[in-house]
């Protein structure tokens, strides 16, 4: 028995102690100096082109090129003792090494800049905010006012996008997991909040800039000072650097595996769990299936979210080497989730959280039965009565009451709450001893409860149904974040035809491309228009969006200008009887009859069919493929 509820969070596209390196010993002849960059070269060039590979690489270097010059300072120093061709030949060896510790540095701080905001990355950003507000994916809102910061107008491409996305969310979670969908409204009654500890339990600390008198998140603050330190200081050692840098679905509590989990156990993508966190290591490719076997994800159900999500977010066009699960550490777990996860998506501001996957437990339902009134259970009907052995805690609130006066209740709870071994622990306790230490974790200290404060006892009953509170698994989407990090990881250019001009390309997946085909007579006349009119028909008959491109400009030009907007598949009608469809990436194009165009496009979109299956199956076609001629 399982229920869901997932909320489609929409956020704005805007965000938000060192051992030594080893050093080579390097001997006063070149020979030597020469065979130490070879063997650092050598090394380098088996190292990964991850940050931590780079900057050791750096630190390496640098410390070579400290030896050597050490090398020629004594060197010269000996005077006419040490032969000129010997001093010179080492301050080539000095000046090469230097070469090579400058080179390590570029390769370093484009990394950096590629992983944490540096110019190549504020580059990349602004090729594709550029290219989106020229084509209206999104402009700021209010944009001739100045505009108002974080918020952002969806135009008629981002618009299609968006619904595209929403559409897909809808397949993926709601109709291929058989849930209920509701839609609730966006204002929340006061009560609510504090009955699930959003009012109590939620806090960020701000501080305030005395001189200036603005105030920021803290916890921003500081994020922003350690990547600034990141970006800008290129010493820093790997480990140094690892310091710097440091979703709903009701479940039977009792049995949270998954009939479907075998589905995704297989999946292998980067997760971050947080012994690696805190060890200063990085994510790494870990198997779900052996993620959950060793508990380092809670549970099967849980596990089995996660995967839906990778799978969610990696067929929506999210790259898959630049997405990463991340587990919560201690101190930023909720105060009522047995285990945590972030997707996170890199972009060009970093790597920033686009869905929350966490066990709330029964924390929700619980809280808001207790503050409501109103029992907040499943039930689970059983074919046969069983009889069962249930654990009876029966506190005396007398006692309590006259004991613990204003804090009864809270000593009720807990002792309420306890778990089979626990009650049956202090069952022993107080048969022996008559009294024993019992920790209110609400209160912050252990009680001292006594024998007449209450009764533990296993009854045996005969049930007809079971009666529980689920726990809730919650995958918690922020829509904007995620729809953004597409944009960027669709984008890419290539040289135009004349190689005079970068062309911009959106690589969108047909499921989420705004258009899924244009249609573009070759040249103006009555023949080809005609066909491009039953085209036009037959594609609105199959439900498929599209545009029609009569303009007098180049072919060539055409297929540029739908390339920048994504459009996966251009039709050009250069005959009567049959057409060409091009494929965006490839520019790889086929013929088709015109009575059959409809079909392969919505074949394509729907993704019944691949680019390599059509292609297969149609002949090939050689003509203009989407350059500016």
């Amino acid at each position: 028995m399982v229920f869901m509820r997932f909320r489609p969070r929409i956020f704005s596209p805007s965000l938000f102690g060192p051992s030594k390196p080893r050093t080579p010993t390097l001997a006063a002849s070149p020979p030597a100096a020469a065979a130490a960059r070879r063997r650092i070269v050598s090394m380098a060039s088996s190292t990964t082109t991850s940050e931590d590979a780079l900057r050791r690489a750096l630190a390496e270097r640098q410390a070579a090129v400290d030896a050597q010059a050490e090398t020629v300072r004594a060197l010269k120093a000996a005077g006419a003792a040490a032969a000129k061709a010997e001093v010179d030949a080492a301050v080539e060896a000095l000046k090469a090494l230097k070469v090579e510790a400058g080179a390590a540095a570029r390769r370093l701080q484009a990394a950096v800049g590629a992983g944490g905001g540096g110019a190549a990355r504020e580059e990349m950003r602004q090729a594709v905010v550029n290219t989106l507000e020229r084509k209206l994916f999104y402009i700021p809102s209010f944009k001739i006012y100045r505009g108002v910061a974080g918020l952002y107008d969806y135009g008629p491409p981002g618009c299609a996008v968006k619904a595209n996305v929403l559409a897909f969310w809808r397949q993926h979670f709601v109709l291929e997991e058989n849930m209920l969908e509701v839609d609730c409204p966006c204002v929340t009654p006061e009560i609510v909040l504090k009955a699930s500890g959003h009012v109590e339990k939620f806090t960020d600390l701000m501080v305030k800039d005395e001189k200036t008198g603005t105030c920021y998140r803290a916890d921003h603050l500081l994020k922003d000072h350690c990547k600034e330190k990141l970006e800008k200081d290129l010493t820093l050692s790997p480990e140094k650097a690892a310091e710097l840098k440091h979703i709903e679905h009701f479940v039977d509590p009792e049995d949270k595996s998954h009939p479907k989990f075998v589905d995704v156990a297989d999946l292998e993508f980067l997760m971050f769990p947080r012994e690696l966190q805190l060890s200063g290591e990085s994510a790494k490719l870990v198997k779900l299936g052996e993620a959950v076997s060793k508990g380092t994800v809670n549970n099967e159900t849980l596990g089995y979210f996660i995967g839906r999500v990778y799978l969610f977010l990696t067929r929506l066009g999210i790259d898959k080497n630049r997405l990463r699960f991340r587990q919560h550490l201690p101190n930023e777990m909720a105060h009522y989730a047995a285990d945590c996860w972030d997707a996170e998506i890199e972009c060009s501001y970093g790597w920033i959280e686009c869905v929350g996957i966490a066990d709330r437990s029964a924390y929700d339902l619980r809280a808001h039965s207790d503050k409501s009134g109103v029992p907040l259970v499943a039930h689970e009907k059983f074919s046969k009565p069983r009889e069962v052995e249930k654990l009876v805690i029966v506190p005396s609130k007398k006692d309590l009451g006259l004991a613990f006066k204003g804090n009864q209740k809270m000593v009720v709870e807990a002792l309420e709450a306890m778990s089979e071994k626990e009650a049956m622990d202090m069952k022993a306790a107080l048969e022996s001893k008559g009294e024993t230490n019992f920790q209110v974790c609400t209160l912050g200290k252990d009680v001292v409860i006594t024998k007449k404060m209450v009764s533990i006892s296993m009854e045996k009953k005969l049930e007809h149904q079971r009666v529980f509170t689920p726990s809730v698994i919650e995958p918690s989407f922020g829509i904007g974040r995620i729809i953004y990090c597409l944009f960027e990881h669709s984008f890419y250019t290539r040289t135009s035809k004349s190689e005079e001009e970068q062309l911009n390309v959106f690589r969108f997946p047909p499921i989420v491309a705004p258009i899924k085909c244009t249609v573009f007579p070759l040249v103006k006349n009555q023949e080809f228009d005609d066909a491009a009119k039953v085209i036009d028909k037959a594609l609105t008959t199959a439900g498929i969006s599209h545009i029609i491109d009569t303009t007098a400009i180049s072919i060539g030009r055409r297929y540029a200008r739908t390339d920048e907007i994504g459009v996966p598949f251009a039709v050009t009608v250069d005959s009567a009887t049959s057409v060409t469809i091009r494929e965006r990436d490839s520019k790889e194009q086929i013929r088709v009859g015109i009575d059959e165009v409809a079909s392969v496009v919505k074949q394509l979109t729907d993704g019944q069919s691949t680019w390599a299956d059509v292609s297969f199956k149609y002949p090939s076609h050689i003509g203009p493929q989407g350059d500016q001629e």
